[in-house]
């Protein structure tokens, strides 16, 4: 699903980057994102869409 996840962290489980790692990744992400260098692909897509999660069991 590349097309709508910015960020993949399957490497943290295939051993190839730390969580430190990743996380300095994410954290140079969201920068870029705050200083209007990339889109997000939900912004890129005009996915503006909010699906609230329901607490508990559901009927």
């Amino acid at each position: 699903m590349p097309d709508i996840i910015d960020i993949d962290c399957g490497a943290i489980i295939t051993g190839e980057k730390t969580i430190e790692q990743k996380g300095e990744e994410i954290l140079d992400f969201i920068i870029e994102v705050a200083s209007g260098k990339i889109k997000p692909k939900a912004v890129a897509l005009n996915q503006d869409d909010f699906i609230p999660w329901k607490r508990g069991v559901s009927l």
